[in-house]
């Protein structure tokens, strides 16, 4: 099973991660997050009940425009395209351009999502 693992740090924690896998002091093992949230509540909204059911109806009848997901899932196609970008930003979803009028597909490369946060009161650190 595929699984997407999200973190959630600060964009000062982020930061300093960063600075020490630029200055070697840190390599990423291969079970860290890919990608990042800034806080819980941001992973919430992109991950919220209403998404994750976008996300499902995506996997399931991998619709082959935004215009078939909106029928299928009774949302704007306005909306479903800033959700999907949003989503797209964070890599849980992958917008191709394909056929000949270059319809908009979205894909769900993950069957998961595994979120990892550390209990630890920033003072604690």
């Amino acid at each position: 099973m595929k699984a997407l693992k999200v973190g959630i740090a600060s964009y000062e924690d982020m930061k300093a991660r960063t600075m020490q896998i630029a200055r070697g002091t840190l390599k990423p093992r291969p079970g860290d997050p890919k990608v990042w949230f800034p806080s819980a509540e941001s992973l919430v909204r992109v991950l919220s009940d209403r998404n994750r059911a976008l996300l499902g109806t995506i996997r399931e009848a991998q619709p082959k425009s935004l215009a078939e997901l909106a029928q299928l899932t009774g949302r704007k196609k306005s909306n479903l395209s800033r959700t999907l970008r949003t989503m797209e930003r964070y890599g849980i979803v992958k917008l191709d351009r394909e056929g000949q009028g270059g319809q908009v597909v979205a894909r769900v490369p993950y069957e998961s999502v595994r979120v990892d946060f550390s209990l630890e009161s920033r003072a604690a650190r």
